[in-house]
């Protein structure tokens, strides 16, 4: 059997990776591989078309024909001449290409799209089915024995496909018609009639929220892989289906609905510089740092769109851009590259999800604005005063809609949702708090959002969600939603200073799921980088907790994290005298010496550096009994970054200087400090 391997589900939709047999294959193997073809075809009539129903069952109804064809000429034996070869040769490539047709016409979540490319989709059709007959033109029927029934079968066929009459469906144009309507009066700013709506989701058969959901996600998949002349369009049917979405169904199917953003909040999830590798527009990873006239640093594609829009200010300090010169930051730009290499990911995966992401800066059309206005409306009149049911709805609509959508959050944040989600996070309904935590992490990744949550007092009403949440889910969502207030510096004090925060995430890092560790783990770097939080930190007892981690935990992003939070506290003098109570020093030259982290290998030196300059001597003495540590700095000089290489010759001259002292007999000296503890 001839057969090509490739996964249905990563095909894109009217891409057919069709392939010819090659001219050596049997008969009877192309054979075989043509009759399969077909009844593969021909189990399509069982599949549900929401568009295109007559031309799918009439490709359907002639491929079920010619396989009676086939079959007789696999049962009789029959000797294929070499003209019917090329024949059955071209027929195979032909009805592959069927099936992929059919595949998307009936693909689930496709509809609407199927029905708005309706012209191309009938042009393959047509010339699918044209092919088929050419094909025959070519078959020398008359000198095969086949049974006169058969043979009339095949002619019929043959004829029948030279002359099908393949267009539009009248239904199908009509309903494709009403979608351009609704289209136009969004862009003119009006909105459309329910019955309008109601009555398009009924010819498409999208019954249900999940049903509409679908349609939504494969879109937005189409947006992603699209070209730019197709975005306006794509962005444009996006708005349509999101604005019916959250009009037209009163429920969520949750059983049956995305929840994926829900289940761990490892987008937030990296606490190695998070300030300086995401750009201030589209808040995300950085891949082409540039620096422009006021000295502030964007994603290239990212300010690239601003200024394109015809902006001539900073977008983070307003100040006017002299020039529109964008600088390459190539020292930044290599740090991200041994982030995402340390950090396991794929640098062209983050390429490709910061050029969408920045594409959502703005509106893709004047139609899919004015629909995501109407909408924001919408949810946030449903949030005040809607039913606890129609409430808790609007908050997991708004978690959606902000998600990965810059012009969505604003949007939302522009229409007032971030007060009544607030008053939200107080439910005693577990599902009422887990959606409106999650929502507000979404649009706290705003700008305009933090500021907001801020100024209506909800720093308490996330903290009391972090310490008293109804779930363990909404516990670690609020503490990556401190993780993003936090990096704002002037709340990362404001945040600390509130009683409960601290000691919330550190019984989160004690009880929480992997990920609602690393949540914690982060949240505190966020405040840590105030320094008035450290002491607060340390004497939470979070030191022991986080060596704890360090030395038991099988996720390595984890380890790095709590490293990176280890050497924030190990500057302050109670921090590092707590590493050293500890006896960690073994633990973490054993973490230099293993870990495959460039970023874990600069903590671990940092730890080692701040630990010697404030635990003098004794410090160094005991860093200095372990021999093997001396090659690892060295190779930290060689292979690290340039401010790991920094610290890592800072820390051989003091053992060097430590060794020299020693070998002249004047020992080690005693901790300068009034507090003398024990180090080993």
């Amino acid at each position: 059997m001839i057969q090509k391997k490739f996964n249905e589900v990563d095909r894109r939709i009217f891409y057919f990776p069709a392939v010819r047999p090659c001219e050596t294959v049997s008969p009877a193997t192309l054979l075989g591989s043509l009759i399969v073809l077909s009844q593969n075809i021909g189990n399509y009539q069982s599949k549900f078309f929401a568009t295109q129903r007559r031309n799918s069952r009439e490709a359907i109804r002639k491929i079920g024909i010619l396989l009676v064809f086939f079959e007789e000429i696999r049962d009789r034996g029959l000797i294929l001449p070499e003209t019917a070869i090329l024949c059955f040769s071209e027929l195979h490539l032909t009805f592959q290409k069927i099936r992929f047709l059919l595949e998307d016409c009936s693909r689930e979540g496709a509809r609407l799209w199927i029905l708005m490319k309706s012209e191309m989709v009938v042009t393959q059709f047509r010339v699918l089915i044209r092919t088929v007959a050419t094909a025959f033109d070519i078959l020398p029927l008359n000198s095969m024995d086949i049974c006169g029934e058969v043979m009339e079968l095949v002619e019929l066929v043959a004829k029948q496909a030279r002359k099908a009459r393949i267009e539009i469906d009248p239904n199908d144009e009509r309903a494709m018609r009403r979608v351009l309507s609704v289209l136009d009066l969004f862009e003119k700013g009006i909105e459309p009639e329910f019955q309008v709506l109601k009555w398009v989701l009924d010819y498409l058969e999208i019954k249900t929220w999940s049903d509409c959901n679908k349609e939504i996600k494969f879109l937005e998949e189409q947006w992603v892989e699209s070209e730019e002349r197709e975005v306006p369009f794509l962005s444009s049917l996006l708005g349509f289906m999101c604005y019916c979405r959250v009009r037209i169904f009163d429920t969520v199917d949750y059983q049956n609905a995305d929840q994926t953003d829900v289940r761990c909040n490892m987008e937030v999830l990296s606490c190695l510089n998070p300030e300086d590798f995401r750009c201030p527009i589209s808040l995300e990873l950085m891949i082409d740092p540039v620096t422009v006239s006021t000295g502030q640093t964007y994603d290239r594609s990212s300010i690239q769109k601003w200024l394109k829009a015809g902006h001539k200010i900073c977008p983070k300090t307003g100040e006017k851009l002299t020039n529109t010169e964008l600088v390459p930051n190539t020292n930044l730009r290599k740090l991200i590259h041994q982030f995402c290499a340390d950090n396991g990911v794929s640098l062209a995966k983050t390429v490709k999800k910061t050029r969408d992401i920045a594409r959502t800066i703005l509106p893709g059309s004047p139609a899919a604005a004015e629909a995501m206005k109407f909408l924001s409306r919408i949810v946030a009149r449903n949030l005040v005063f809607g039913t606890s049911e129609q409430k808790n709805k609007a908050a997991y609509e708004i978690r959606l809609l902000a998600k990965a959508n810059i012009f969505n959050r604003s949007c939302l944040i522009e229409a007032g949702t971030i007060p009544p989600l607030l008053n939200l996070l107080y439910s005693f309904n577990k599902s009422i708090q887990e959606n409106a935590i999650a929502a507000l992490l979404k649009l706290s990744k705003h700008a305009n959002g933090k500021k907001i949550v801020v100024e209506n007092g909800g720093l308490r009403s996330i903290v009391a969600v972090l310490k008293r949440g109804i779930s363990l889910e909404a516990k670690q969502t609020a503490a990556a939603t401190i993780f993003y207030l936090s990096s704002v510096k002037g709340y990362r004090r404001l945040i600390g200073e509130i009683d409960e925060t601290i000691p919330a995430l550190v019984d989160l890092i004690k009880e929480g799921t992997p990920c609602g560790k690393k949540n914690g783990v982060v949240a505190l770097f966020g405040l840590a980088l105030y320094h008035g939080n450290r002491q607060r930190i340390i004497d939470a007892g979070t030191i022991p907790l986080l060596l704890h981690i360090i030395a038991s935990s099988n996720k390595d992003e984890l380890i790095v994290d709590s490293l990176a939070l280890l050497a924030t506290l190990a500057e302050c003098l109670d921090g590092t005298l707590a590493i050293l109570q500890a006896a960690s020093f073994p633990l973490i030259t054993r973490i230099l010496q293993s870990t495959t982290s460039q970023a874990g290998k600069e903590h671990c030196v940092s730890i080692f550096l701040s630990c010697c300059t404030n635990g003098g001597d004794e410090a160094v003495a005991v860093l200095a009994k372990d021999t093997s540590v001396m090659s690892s700095l060295y190779s930290v000089t060689t292979d690290g970054t340039a401010q790991a290489s920094k610290k890592a010759r800072s820390l051989i001259k003091m053992l060097h200087k430590f060794h020299e002292t020693s070998s002249s007999g004047q020992g080690c000296q005693a901790f300068t400090n009034e507090q003398s503890v024990h180090v080993w």
